[in-house]
């Protein structure tokens, strides 16, 4: 499984890049907001860090505008992908999109039949949100799961990102399942690295090594 970071926050994505596991970014207009930057320095500024595929989120809402601007986000840099919003004018501009070899991140999926629709207008990755399904009482593992399979039935080059991950479990899960990617947030990739066991391991080391120096 890839995994990316799901941040705008550069310190981090240096940080984690730093570790040697990260594949790529997903970035969002919330998530840049709050870093206090604008979408095209900011995914240039992760261009230059990250050398995998960078999601940037157009915020038109007609097919039309969605095409120019992720034309225009695309030529930012040959790793960044278009994130629009599933609906109806986004799979009609992903359809364009696509066929002018531009790769286009369906997000807002919280559905099967969504990602069923996303694939076969030519997303090339589809972002199901599992941690915002679980926040309603409903089951954002089982959806994940649903998808992975129905993607299985017809061999999509679409991949699957689980996204809206709220703790190292949904990691796992999506890990478990076969998901393509999972975008984590820096807290949650920070927990991941964590086992109580370990640190205890790594105390009795050194208390260890401090004994036999003393002999």
């Amino acid at each position: 499984m890839k995994i990316f970071i799901d941040t705008a926050n550069i310190d981090m994505i240096k940080e984690i890049n730093s570790w040697g596991i990260l594949d790529g970014v997903t970035t969002n207009p919330s998530l840049i907001a709050k870093e206090k930057t604008d979408l095209r320095t900011c995914v240039k500024k992760i261009s230059e860090i990250v050398d995998g595929p960078i999601s940037a989120e157009a915020v038109s809402m007609t097919a039309e505008e969605m095409v120019k601007e992720g034309r225009e986000l695309s030529a930012i840099h040959e790793n960044i992908n278009v994130k629009l919003p599933m609906c109806t004018e986004a799979l009609k501009a992903t359809k364009a999109l696509s066929s002018e070899g531009i790769d286009v991140n369906m997000t807002l999926i919280f559905s099967p039949h969504q990602a069923l629709l996303a694939a076969k207008a030519g997303a090339r990755y589809v972002s199901p949100f599992v941690g915002r399904l679980d926040d309603i009482g409903q089951n954002g593992t089982e959806m994940l799961s649903q998808i992975v399979a129905v993607f299985r039935n017809y061999d999509f080059d679409t991949e699957i990102i689980a996204a809206s991950i709220r703790h190292p479990m949904h990691a796992l899960d999506a890990a478990l399942l076969g998901a393509d990617i999972a975008t984590i947030p820096y807290d949650v990739l920070k927990k991941m690295v964590l086992h109580p066991k370990t640190d205890e391991g790594i105390k009795f080391f050194l208390a260890d090594h401090e004994k036999s120096k003393k002999k």
